[in-house]
């Protein structure tokens, strides 16, 4: 049997880690072709050393020696730097998961998909400011998109077999976050720390933030919309403390599909790596018996009004979207640094979508890659000019 080829952007993070994690346990089904790391020189030595890929990139210039030192006795090819990380997605393999946080893991996507990589799509900012673009690559190489979200995998999953054109409805589910119960006096004086912790789900710092603020869940909806072709009036969010139901689907007939598991990525992760099979996984079964009850309820718009900005971003369309993940990234660094508020992030968002993409109708320009990244750049400025005079 044939070994399936496996690149992963983003082999550091928590989505990295449960991929190597999946593919340790089914060694004579997978071939590691790449690791791409940002800091954690460290946790990609140890994974180089594990599985012994082509090559590893690390994300600067100023990590060679210490990359390249560690993993001397090897034959695995060293590399730092963006022109590296670029280089390394033209290595020929038959899945590339995208796991870069942020629009940094846009790029490395597409041009995996140009030499003909299935994308395992676990980077929802590449869906959200380039959807039709990445969709475009898919096509035009015949590859397939397979969404690593656990409730963008999930709908994937409740559609195969099914006819898309009979959709109603779809409905994303979130947990809360952190601040699911706390009130808006307490969430505005949420610290970084209070925010990193989530109820439910094992994640990174920056996603876990962003499940707190709900912007987590903005980006998801919006990557529904582009992965799925949805109108904005097909997509609706509920909050789901217990996260065991992680979307429903709707359909014509009145009938709808959920799809339930525990809350690990695992699972998203399991399928995209053995699609469109299915294997064992090493996850917790549910026991409905001992859950005893699922609960659903409307998100609260002026706790978390993310939610509705992105409906916003969806009714404007074109490069919106990019904006919106640009200034989104913006402004959590600025929270992170300290420099705002929790809830200051939301309108940072709000004010660079106002001043970007209500003029001249710059938001319909063409969803080209210089364009998007144009806009990219253009949209932190904009965010970071407005973060520095909330501070004077």
């Amino acid at each position: 049997m044939n070994k399936k080829r496996i690149s992963i952007f983003g082999a550091t993070g928590s989505i990295g880690q449960n991929t190597l994690d999946l593919i340790a346990r089914d060694r004579q089904s997978y071939e590691v072709v790449v690791l791409t790391a940002g800091s954690n020189i460290d946790l990609l030595v140890k994974a180089a050393l594990e599985f012994e890929p082509q090559a590893v990139v690390a994300a600067t210039n100023d990590q060679f020696n210490e990359l390249k030192t560690a993993l001397s006795d090897t034959q695995i090819e060293v590399s730092t730097g963006r022109t590296a990380l670029l280089e390394s997605a033209t290595r020929k393999c038959d899945l590339a998961f995208s796991a870069i946080v942020g629009a940094a893991g846009l790029e490395p996507g597409l041009i995996a998909l140009e030499n003909g990589a299935d994308l395992a799509l676990a980077n929802k900012e590449s869906m959200v400011a380039a959807g039709s673009l990445v969709k475009q690559k898919a096509i035009e190489n015949n590859c397939s998109l397979i969404p690593v979200d656990s409730e963008h995998s999930a709908i994937f999953q409740a559609l195969k077999g099914e006819n898309v054109n009979t959709i109603e409805r779809v409905i994303l589910t979130a947990s809360g976050g952190a601040f699911r119960d706390w009130t808006l006096d307490e969430i505005a004086q949420a610290t970084p720390e209070q925010a990193s912790t989530h109820p439910n789900w094992n994640m990174g710092q920056r996603i876990t933030i962003d499940s707190a603020s709900m912007f987590n869940k903005a980006l998801e909806v919006i990557e529904a919309k582009e992965l799925f072709s949805l109108s904005t009036e097909q997509i609706e969010v509920l909050v789901h403390p217990q996260s065991y139901v992680h979307a429903i689907v709707g359909f014509c007939d009145g009938g709808m599909m959920a799809h339930l598991g525990p809350p690990d990525m695992r699972h998203a992760i399991g399928y995209a790596l053995s699609y469109p099979n299915r294997r064992t996984l090493p996850l917790e079964k549910l026991d409905f018996a001992k859950i005893g009850s699922l609960t659903f309820m409307e998100p609260d718009k002026e706790r978390f009004p993310a939610i509705g900005l992105a409906y916003e971003v969806m009714s404007l369309g074109g490069i919106s979207g990019a904006v919106f993940n640009a200034a989104k990234e913006t402004a959590l660094d600025g929270f992170l640094s300290k420099q705002i508020g929790f809830l200051e992030m939301c309108p940072i968002v709000e004010k660079t979508i106002a001043k970007l993409c209500h003029i001249e109708n710059s938001h319909k320009l063409e969803a080209s890659l210089i364009n998007i990244l144009d806009i990219d750049k253009m949209a932190r400025n904009v965010a970071a000019e407005l973060i520095q005079s909330q501070r004077s």
